[in-house]
């Protein structure tokens, strides 16, 4: 097996005309605390064009390319990543307004120095941080701070998760199985122990892209979490979220996948969605090991096929 600490991620968001010395100053912070700032690259500013900054780093002259570029930082965040806005005095600007949007509408949690104030939107009790007290939360915790709804709000955050949480994700997953030549009497399954799912055990999986293919998601999710190339093979179960399972959010409808999976190796290289691994009979897993709801289910179809 193979233990790994949870790996946080961030983007920074501020006005690098106003407050630059300060962004820096937060990402020593928090790249001091184990976090990953995946952007912005640390440099110094080359210019200021039309009110828009640019650093030594930044790798195109047009400032929209600049401005998408730093946007697609948000696509690497992955489930334990975050945006964090140094506003000193509340000050966003309009770049950073712009990021905000952005970063919400795609469903990345959002921390900030200090209150919005020259923003219009919503922000949860729970959102406003220090950066080394939110560093040394997510150290000790291990697990970024929880949304907190005033009573007063329940309404607003009603609207709000209504508005930004998408309808429906679809989400594949992998019995991943290895026939071992030595043992041809049961072949061995592949579970993780994750971090979403409180470190229990589940199957290997992800949330499908736009314009993916199912099969080529699921090969991507196998590689990406396990380092494992993997065939693709028979259909196990597709079904709806199961409910009271304790991690997805209820207002989302999640459509998951399930399919079995052949690899030819069994040497795992884990990336940071989870802890530790193991390889085991399915029957053994759903005797003894500690499995979320999910994978529970789909373990159970997969040994009656």
């Amino acid at each position: 097996m193979e233990n790994k600490a949870v790996k946080f991620k961030c983007v920074l968001h501020g006005s690098f005309r106003k407050h630059f010395d300060e962004i820096k100053r937060v990402h020593g912070i928090f790249s001091r605390a184990g976090i990953e700032v995946v952007a912005p690259q640390l440099s110094e500013i080359k210019e200021v064009r039309d009110g828009f900054t640019i650093l030594e780093s930044d790798e195109a002259e047009d400032p929209r390319m600049t401005e998408l570029m730093y946007l697609h930082h948000l696509k690497s965040l992955g489930e334990n990543g975050f945006s964090y806005f140094v506003n000193p005095e509340g000050y966003i600007g309009k770049s950073a307004s712009y990021e905000l949007g952005i970063a919400q509408a795609s469903n990345v949690p959002c921390f900030f120095l200090e209150r919005p104030a020259d923003h219009p939107g919503y922000f949860h009790n729970n959102s406003v941080w220090e950066a080394e007290s939110l560093a040394e939360c997510i150290f000790e915790k291990q697990q970024l701070p929880s949304p907190q709804i005033h009573p007063d709000e329940k309404k607003i955050h009603r609207l709000w998760e209504e508005l930004i949480l998408p309808g429906s994700l679809v989400a594949v997953g992998g019995i991943i199985e290895y026939d071992d030549p030595g043992y041809p009497q049961e072949k061995e399954i592949l579970l993780v122990k994750t971090h979403k799912w409180g470190g229990r055990y589940s199957i290997v999986g992800g949330k499908v892209r736009r314009r993916e293919r199912l099969s080529d998601a699921l090969a991507r999710e196998v590689l990406e979490e396990t380092g494992l190339r993997a065939k693709i093979e028979r259909h196990i179960c597709t079904f709806d979220q199961i409910e009271n399972s304790g991690y997805y959010e209820g207002a989302v409808q999640h459509i998951f996948v399930d399919k079995v999976v052949k690899v030819a190796a069994k040497n795992v290289r884990l990336n940071d969605e989870a802890e530790e691994f193991i390889w085991t009979p399915a029957r053994y897993a759903l005797q003894e090991l500690d499995l979320e709801p999910n994978a529970r289910h789909t373990v159970e179809l997969y040994l009656k096929k």
